[in-house]
């Protein structure tokens, strides 16, 4: 688990933040328990006290901005209460620096803690959960954590492999024991020998190899194409899934004993639209990423935060990242707006079902604006208050989606600024919530 100190000036600034690293499974500890390397958290005016591997904030309105430690200086971030959603991933992400998966889900900071206590065991590893979903991330996570941390991690995904090399290239093979076979080949278990070997989509191993595997897990050691006698070795095996496992084995695509071996510690991982924190903490991740080398940090707006965190990711943190990539590339400011993401819109409301055509019927007009029956969502009662706040509720959504979500446009259609949209939003939002 990474670790850090926070200054009592960032405590009293930004008390939020020691929250977020938490469910970042990010551990703030006491200065006195602090090492030489452990990053310290600072506000800006504390940059007397700061190193180069250190974080300096600055709460301040205005455009947020983000410069990289450099020349012996700390990292510097600045934002303002619009930007501390991202700002504040931001600093975990810089923090974690790449080491282990971005995670802000409390559920999911408290798997990773549990990946974390099985990894100091010898014990097979099963993760199982959808493509994009992290399974990757968490198995290097058990060998991080693990007494092998030193030791080779050696990743392969099954699927990608030859059937007709399987073999091969996990167990080795012998010279000239098989057409192009020009000199001797140690295999993936070998390779790893000492550390951990990584099984990605291990349900497309072709059944005949899987009881080869399940022998080389039980006896520890590989017999190589063409060798007449077997290898030791001295391999943590950590196995993935897209698919089922247990269903496989009750439709016979999968060795029931060879599951029961992989399957002593199983990790399920869900899918990203379950896990809204987490998109904030793997987009903040992914923005370092991608603009390790710019000059200028381009910012997300909070609109399109919003965006992504409403958004279903069908293709989990693989889309995600192509929408990121893509916004970078076409985006016309220096911040990722809503609108530069590709993505529909997030609405604050489900809007109230159609109902059927009436026929036409002769009526006076209504003098009185009240909107019809069921079209708002957020009426508590028949009191002219809440009357009136469903009036506005529904006028701004409407008005949003007139305009594509754009908050700026929308505001301009109101007659009112973009701050007093954002105040009326949250109000929403919170009523929402408690409905």
């Amino acid at each position: 688990m990474i670790e850090c100190t926070i200054s009592e000036a960032v405590r009293e600034n930004l008390p939020m933040l020691e929250s977020w690293l938490t469910s970042a499974w990010i551990k703030p500890v006491a200065a006195g328990a602090a090492t030489v390397q452990t990053a310290k958290v600072l506000m800006a005016a504390e940059i007397a006290s700061a190193s180069h591997r250190d974080i300096l904030i600055d709460l301040r309105d205005g455009a947020p901005s983000l410069v990289r430690a450099a020349n012996g200086l700390p990292a510097r971030i600045a934002f303002g209460f619009d930007d501390m959603a991202l700002g504040l991933a931001l600093v975990a992400e810089l923090l974690r620096a790449g080491r282990g998966p971005a995670v802000g889900e409390p559920a999911m900071a408290k798997l990773m803690g549990y990946a974390a206590r099985i990894a100091r065991s010898e014990a097979a590893v099963l993760i199982q959960g959808e493509t994009g979903t992290g399974k990757e991330g968490m198995a290097r996570l058990v060998h991080d954590e693990s007494p092998r941390a030193k030791g080779p991690f050696i990743a392969v995904n099954c699927a990608a492999l030859p059937e007709t090399m399987v073999e091969a290239i996990l167990f080795g093979h012998k010279k000239g024991a098989f057409t192009g076979a020009s000199a001797d080949g140690e295999g993936l278990f070998r390779a790893a020998h000492g550390g951990t070997l990584f099984l990605d989509e291990i349900t497309e191993l072709p059944l005949a190899l899987q009881a080869k595997l399940l022998r080389a897990l039980q006896e520890g050691e590989v017999l190589p194409v063409g060798e007449t006698r077997a290898v030791k070795v001295d391999v943590r095996i950590v196995t993935a899934a897209n698919r089922d496992a247990a269903e496989l084995v009750a439709a016979g695509e999968f060795r029931e004993d060879l599951y029961w071996r992989l399957n002593v510690m199983p990790i399920a991982l869900p899918r990203l639209a379950d896990r809204r924190q987490d998109v904030r903490a793997i987009a903040a991740a992914m923005l370092l990423r991608m603009q390790n080398d710019a000059g200028d940090f381009a910012w997300l707006s909070a609109e399109a935060l919003e965006t992504l965190q409403a958004h279903s990711w069908p293709g989990n943190a693989r889309e995600l990242g192509n929408v990121l990539q893509r916004a970078l590339v076409l985006r016309e400011g220096d911040v990722i707006e809503a609108e530069d993401l590709g993505l529909a819109p997030a609405r604050l409301f489900t809007p109230a079902p159609v109902q059927p055509a009436a026929a036409p019927a002769i009526s006076t007009p209504r003098a009185d604006p009240v909107p019809a029956a069921g079209s708002v969502r957020l009426m508590r009662g028949s009191d002219l208050h809440s009357l009136s706040r469903a009036v506005e509720h529904d006028a701004i959504q409407r008005a949003l989606d007139e305009n594509g979500g754009n908050r700026r446009e929308t505001a301009k259609m109101l007659g009112i600024s973009e701050r007093t949209l954002r105040y009326r939003l949250a109000n929403m939002r919170e009523l929402a919530a408690a409905a």
